[in-house]
């Protein structure tokens, strides 16, 4: 039998909660520097931690409000930081189903139906997932701009082109649900066809159940990846009210003016779908990650 000194376990408690709190403090300062640059009065980037004279005009303007100072002058917003908000927030959940709807169906497929080629063709996906969409992002304006000559749809500056690009990252989440699959016992997809299920019902009411957990995840991971990708949208998306928040944001900082303020609390006001949709996610994210998808 093992027996801890008071003492001893005392100070080694005092030292794992010393580096959480350190840790915690390391990684909320920059975050706490934003945050501080919001509430400063200017658009200045540096300055006290703690802010001096507390100010809610970066806010009531990033909100699309008129801010009157003390002075009397009234301040308009310089961006529709909520158009560009929504923008995001569409694009990334229209995309997060669409690769999620994708790729489960994939997944069933690869983990279940009987494919020729079958292994070479998940290894190709793969393979595939392994460049990113940056290296073709020359081709992909090439594409999409003969195709906007066609029909404007489909061109540049339009939500379906960049949702469409944004499908093609499906194949890693393929890979993720099929390994999830891959876990349920066969004996239920025996079971469902004893019952007289078919395929696609077996799907519906078996695994799809059973599979919530690991899509949560998906589509989370999904939608982070989407509502922040800055590279592909930047290329496809001109016009200024049909910017993504992370592609507009941009525009505070340019050669001219450095609005730090209004991009501070822009910044931060992009956080807010994201945080949104893991807390609604949260009960399923653990389990998804961690469980599989039958346990004896």
């Amino acid at each position: 039998m093992i027996v801890e000194r008071p003492r001893d376990l005392m100070v080694k408690k005092i030292l794992a909660h010393g580096f959480l709190l350190c840790f915690l403090a390391l990684i909320l300062f920059p975050f706490l520097m934003v945050l501080s640059i919001s509430f400063r009065e200017g658009n200045f980037a540096v300055g006290s931690l703690i802010p001096e004279k507390p100010t809610l005009e970066h806010w009531v303007l990033a909100f699309g409000f008129d801010y009157t100072r003390a002075d009397g002058e009234v301040i308009s917003p310089p961006y529709p930081v909520l158009t560009w908000m929504w923008n995001s927030i569409k694009v990334g959940v229209i995309a997060g189903l669409g690769v999620l709807a994708i790729a489960t169906i994939s997944a069933y497929s690869f983990s279940r139906i009987r494919i020729r080629g079958k292994a070479a063709m998940l290894d190709a996906l793969f393979l595939i997932q392994m460049f990113p969409t940056t290296l073709a992002l020359v081709a992909i304006f090439a594409i999409f701009d003969t195709l906007g000559e066609v029909s404007p749809f489909l061109g540049l500056d339009s939500h379906v082109a960049l949702i469409l690009i944004y499908l093609s990252g499906v194949t890693l989440h393929i890979w993720t649900i099929k390994g999830y699959f891959d876990s349920i016992d066969r004996a239920l997809d025996n079971a469902a066809a004893i019952d007289g299920a078919t395929p696609w019902q077996t799907f519906r009411y078996v695994f799809l159940p059973l599979a919530v957990p690991i899509m949560s995840v998906v589509f989370v991971l999904a939608f982070i990846g989407f509502i922040n990708d800055y590279p592909i949208a930047s290329v496809l998306i001109r016009s200024e009210s049909q910017m993504t928040l992370a592609v507009g944001a941009r525009l505070y900082l340019n050669e001219f003016r450095y609005l730090w303020g209004d991009f501070a609390a822009a910044a931060i006001l992009s956080g807010l779908p994201i945080t949104i949709v893991f807390l609604i996610a949260q009960r399923y994210l653990v389990r998804g990650l961690s469980d599989g998808a039958v346990k004896g």
